[in-house]
């Protein structure tokens, strides 16, 4: 039999004592037993008895010797012990009779009461049968056991011990047969009394005498019932000599000094009281817990030892003689009460949990502890060993219901019916009479409410739960997430399951549970509808797409909710609210909703997705072209990728996808697009490229930088500054940065985006999922009107201003960083007839058949009409704001008009008429009023710029005293802006310009 410590899963309450098992709590048990009655009928006499045993010898023969008090050959009759045909007790505990026969253990006449044999030694099957052993003795009469007898048998005592025990017994009481039991030390006069030649071997003595010395440490030590001060000298020389015995017996001889202080120390320890008055009672075993340990070890001596669910029919008279034990051990009825309740249940748990007398009997019991716990006058003591007691057979019951899917079934679920009503006892008895005990448990969230329904409530739920996660465990399904293959299979499995659970359950037991709740099948279900629905939600939530197999699990999900929906409305038809509390818990599948919810979720994600590809797009894009097949970036087209397949994947649900849906989808990739097509139009502006435009002065005739320049080329032998760029004219090639040509990837990935919209519109448009009545609503909520099937305007829209951005910045970044060389850096410098614009017509030639061979053909139009606007407006500044390297005269002005009809002609015929020749006239026209205004005579300028400057200030005609304003820098050049005209003044190389500027506005002159 397996100790109290290492039953499973139920907490011995009792505390634990180290050094002393249970075999060494029953020796003692033995010992206390006899020597408190060993006054009583059947436990002496003057002759040694022979008798018959019959767990031994079922035909009934047997035989043995041993030694009593009595003299010895006389035979002896018990008076009375064993006799009894029933059993107040068991009648009471409802326990089952062993026998109907008025005696079924027997002993032969002749035979010792006190020297059972066979069945008494450690093991039953140990030695011969007294058939074998005795087979040649004539048959003797048999005789009912006595008490001593049967309590020798049942606590496995053999005869040596026995008789050890009635020496020292003899020993002691020398002249004092009337000592009462309470007054003896029992394992000090075992010690003193019985010598190392008595044992089989030193090795038996030593772990005898250990055993002894144990249990006087237990009770006088460790746990005594009279609190002990640390510094008490014979507690701490007892101590000493209990710690030097474990590696070697100890003298125990007359003259040893180690047994007089020993006995000095012992009773000194045993006789103490509170109060320091004298007592007639030694406490060495009565302290807690050492004295439960030693008691239950005496009541489960009433168990039959062949058949241990069964208890003797002699309980009565052996529960009377353990009596005798209380005033040495310090039991009262009420703390026996509560021991023999804990024995009877945990015996009960000890042999399998088969016999439901045994659990029926704690839980009648537990009736008697209750009346126990409401008298005043109980113990502290009690009250806390109550609390324990309770606590551990409530924790285990409770833990049992809660699984009661694993733990019962058909054929042992009248041993449930048995578990609830003691589990409601035992709480009631807690919460009532154990002070602070509700307390804890609330802190604890162990208690949620008090009446036994919610309780049983709390057990169908827990155990519905707990059989639901064995069908995942079973499974293998994680309860969380379903991350299966065929999750769509397991799911279908699982709700055939689902709906068996919930039959076996309305079958079995509801019915029980019924006593105690009304709607047990009700709530049962409603559990079962939770689990399911749980898991089943989180399956579509990690479900992309609503496929066939989806649909077919959520279609036998529906059918599993309507079979529990009905379990509830025929559990709930006696309840007073008509079951509408238990209903409400129930909330519907509403697959519909599920579906759309999960689309919702779906197209969050696929969003989320999008998100994060434009956020590695933004770390990791270099605007390098995916290939030489498609001059756009990765970035793009990893993005239209995510967008189509995401719309296809939308497209293929197994469900019409409803209007509302659609607009959802649209707009989150519009978002999508609009977050990506800024990102492509973070490459600056055109503004960063332009030059800063240089103070407006007035020149000489022949300044500083021309002398300066004329000399630096004559001592290089170079005849004009003209001709350094002849070698550059010879052998052309394209300036275009690489900065430059990443923007032309941006602008072909805007291109490539624009296109692949057409196709999303077209997938949409076709598409029979996306009933008609939607295209009216979606254009209506675009603002467009008729039947327009675009769904992608906004995007289509927000592309061709982000074209225009990069072309414009393409253009200027190509004209004023990449070109300045040969253009604004050089173009005219000097005088105009040696740096004209030919070298710099063959280098835009290159950077523009470099742009053709890049950019795709739909976006090339655009792109060259902006390389020309840039080349006019870097034409233009030239001429007006070409710093103090440049001077021009009137008679330039032919020079520079074939120069610029070269500009216009090379756009004209770029391409095959990329850029048709009205649209190059119409950009050209400011350029060519100004180159016209260069072709004035200096008093004319004078004049229309005066007209103009007073035209523009508003003061009408200058008069006398009165200057003219100066006019501001728009930028904005055209031949009738006052600015304009007063740059091609500044930079007119005439006296009469030069007289102009410095008498009205007294410009400085420029400075080489």
């Amino acid at each position: 039999m397996d100790s109290p410590e290492t039953i499973s899963d139920l907490a011995w309450p009792f505390g634990k004592l180290e050094g002393l098992n249970r075999d060494d709590f029953r020796e003692a048990a033995y010992e206390i037993f006899f020597t408190s009655c060993r006054s009583s009928p059947g436990f002496g006499g003057r002759n040694a008895i022979t008798y018959y045993n019959p767990s031994d010898d079922k035909d009934g023969s047997g035989s043995g010797s041993g030694s009593g008090f009595g003299q010895p050959g006389s035979p002896v009759k018990p008076p009375g012990v064993g006799m009894a045909v029933t059993s107040r007790v068991k009648r009471m505990l409802g326990l089952k009779m062993m026998r109907k026969s008025p005696s079924r253990r027997a002993s032969s006449v002749g035979g010792t009461p006190t020297s059972p044999n066979g069945g008494t030694s450690s093991s039953p099957r140990s030695g011969l049968s007294p058939r074998r052993a005795f087979s040649s003795l004539p048959s003797k009469p048999r005789r009912p056991m006595t008490s001593a007898e049967i309590m020798r048998q049942q606590m496995r005592v053999t005869e040596q011990s026995d008789n050890r025990l009635r020496k020292t017994l003899m020993r002691t009481l020398v002249g004092q047969m009337g000592r009462r039991a309470e007054t003896i030390i029992l394992p000090l006069e075992l010690l003193r009394h019985l010598k190392p030649s008595e044992f089989n071997n030193s090795q038996e003595y030593h772990v005898w005498q250990k055993r002894q010395l144990k249990i006087l440490e237990a009770g006088l030590l460790l746990d005594p019932s009279i609190p002990l001060e640390k510094s008490n000298k014979f507690a701490i020389r007892l101590r000493e000599i209990i710690q030097s015995s474990e590696l070697k017996a100890i003298d125990t001889g007359k003259n040893s000094e180690t047994m007089k202080l020993l006995v000095n120390c012992v009773v000194s320890l045993s006789w103490r009281t509170l109060d320091g008055f004298p007592t007639d009672i030694c406490h060495w075993a009565d302290g807690y817990p050492l004295n439960v340990h030693i008691y239950i070890a005496l009541l489960y001596s009433i168990f039959d030892m062949k058949d241990e669910t069964l208890v003797l029919d002699e309980v009565d008279e052996l529960l009377e003689l353990m009596k005798k034990t209380w005033s040495t051990l310090g039991i009262n009825r009420s703390i026996h009460n509560l021991c023999f309740t804990w024995v009877l249940f945990e015996h009960y748990i000890m042999t399998g949990q088969v016999e439901r007398d045994l659990l029926n009997a704690s839980l009648t019991m537990l009736a008697e502890i209750a009346n126990d716990a409401k008298k005043v006058d109980r113990e502290p003591l009690y009250v806390k060993m109550l609390a324990k007691v309770l606590n551990s057979m409530k924790r285990w019951s409770e833990k049992r219901l809660h699984d009661y899917h694993q733990k019962f079934h058909n054929g042992t679920i009248g041993l449930m019916e048995s578990l609830i009503p003691l589990v409601f006892s035992a709480t009631k008895i807690l919460e009532e009479d154990v002070p602070g005990y509700l307390a804890v448990e609330l802190e604890k969230g162990e208690v949620a409410e008090i009446s036994s329904g919610n309780r049983v409530d709390f057990y169908v739920r827990s155990s519905l739960r707990k059989a639901f996660a064995k069908i995942l465990k079973d499974g293998n399904i994680n309860g969380t997430v379903v991350e299966m293959e065929e999750a769509s299979e397991v799911l279908i499995k699982l709700a055939n399951e689902t709906e068996y659970l919930a039959a076996k359950e309305k079958e079995i037991f509801s019915p029980v549970l019924k006593k105690w709740h009304p709607i047990a099948a009700g709530v049962a279900a409603v559990t079962l509808h939770t689990c399911y629905g749980t898991l089943l939600k989180q399956y579509l939530v990690e479900t992309s797409i609503l496929t066939e197999e989806t649909t077919t699990v959520l279609q036998r999900a529906a059918k599993l909710e309507k079979v529990l929906v009905q379990m509830v409305v025929e559990d709930s038809v006696e309840c007073e609210d008509g079951g509408k509390a238990i209903v409400r818990e129930m909330v519907p599948y509403e697959v519909d909703s599920i579906i759309m919810n999960g689309l919702k979720q779906w197209i969050q994600e696929i969003l989320k997705k999008g998100k994060e590809s434009l956020h590695r797009a933004k770390e990791t894009e270099t605007w390098n072209p995916k290939s030489k097949n498609e001059p756009y970036a990765h970035s793009g087209v990893e993005l239209m990728k995510h967008v189509k397949e995401s719309l296809d994947s939308f497209l293929q649900t197994p469900v019409n996808i409803t209007e509302d849906l659609v607009p959802d989808l649209i707009d989150g990739l519009e978002h999508l697009f609009r977050d990506y097509i800024t990102f492509v139009a973070s490459c600056g502006s055109k503004q960063s490229y332009l030059p800063i435009l240089p103070p407006l002065t007035r020149c000489s005739r022949e300044t500083k930088f021309t002398k300066l320049w004329k000399r630096a080329a004559c001592g290089v032998g170079v005849e004009n500054p003209g001709q350094i760029m002849s070698n550059e004219e010879n052998h052309p090639r394209p300036s275009t940065s690489r900065g430059t040509q990443r923007l032309y990837i941006r602008l072909n990935t805007l291109h490539y985006l624009n296109s692949q919209l057409n196709s999303l519109d077209k997938t949409l448009s076709l598409s029979t999922k996306i009933v008609p009545s939607f295209h009216r609503r979606f254009n209506k909520r675009n603002g467009q009107l008729g039947d327009s099937s675009s769904y992608f305007d906004q995007t289509r829209s927000r592309i061709r201003e982000v074209t225009q951005h990069v072309c414009e910045v393409a253009a200027y970044r190509l004209i004023f960083l990449d070109s300045n060389s040969v253009f604004y850096g050089s173009l005219y410098v000097g005088d105009v007839e040696n740096a004209c614009i030919r070298p710099a017509l063959r280098i835009l030639k290159q950077n523009l058949t470099l742009l053709c061979a890049i950019v795709t053909e739909r976006a090339q139009p655009l792109a060259l009409k902006e390389v020309m606007r840039a080349s006019f407006e870097a034409f233009l500044m030239v001429l007006l704001a070409g710093g103090s390297s440049r001077i021009f005269s009137r008679a330039d002005h032919h020079m520079i008009e074939e120069d610029f009809d070269s500009l216009k002609r090379m756009f004209c015929t770029c391409g095959e008429g990329l850029i048709v020749e009205d649209a190059v006239n119409i950009e050209a026209e400011t350029v060519e009023g100004v180159v016209a205004l260069m072709g004035q005579s200096t008093e004319q300028l004078v004049e229309d710029f005066s007209n103009a400057a007073c035209e523009a200030s508003g003061i009408g005609v200058v008069g006398a005293g009165q200057k003219l304003p100066m006019p501001p820098t728009t930028g904005r050049w055209n031949r009738s802006d006052p600015n304009t005209i007063l740059r091609v003044i500044c930079y007119r190389n005439e006296p009469a310009a030069n007289y102009f500027l410095k008498r009205t506005f007294q410009l400085a002159r420029r400075r080489g």
